[in-house]
């Protein structure tokens, strides 16, 4: 079984960015293009699971942040693994190859974020029925104006 200790310093070998959060987890700063021959050195040495993949939006920083939540039953870590992508072109590797369970993980961050996972055949969408308006996470959309085509007016206050 492998410590956190010596996890953070194969990764930091590696010439990762990592930060030891508490016991059992760490953050790892990935690149883009790194991240595939690091989520498959991740699966070499234990970590089996892909528990899930969120987009985040730093408008200000004009940038995306992929995350990818992966985890180790053998070794009882979890790592999270960011890696930043410009946002006028949000385009990252298909982790879909790696872990099926992507599949589902990349068409939601792709329908709330536009964020495009290359290699992946599928990112049509799973909640949002006919939706044809920016992403809804993204932090340049504006519900309030969205609302207000949908519905007709602005109303104040909760339902009356």
């Amino acid at each position: 079984m492998l410590t956190i200790e010596e996890l953070i310093k194969k990764l930091e070998n590696r010439g990762l960015e990592t930060y030891k959060i508490c016991d059992g987890e760490i953050k790892v700063t990935v690149s883009k293009d790194e991240l595939l021959n690091h989520l498959q050195y991740l699966q070499s040495i234990g970590f089996e699971h892909l528990a899930n993949i969120n987009g985040v939006d730093y408008i200000d920083e004009n940038e995306f942040e992929v995350v990818y939540h992966t985890y180790s039953y053998t070794h009882k870590i979890h790592i999270i693994n960011k890696v930043r992508i410009p946002r006028e072109k949000p385009l990252i590797s298909t982790v879909v190859g790696l872990w099926e369970q992507a599949q589902f993980y990349e068409q939601e961050v792709h329908e709330f974020f536009g964020i495009v996972f290359e290699g992946n055949k599928d990112l049509s969408g799973l909640f949002l029925e006919n939706w044809r308006d920016l992403p809804p996470l993204r932090k340049d959309f504006d519900t309030e104006a969205f609302s207000e085509k949908l519905y007709g007016s602005k109303r104040n206050g909760g339902a009356k």
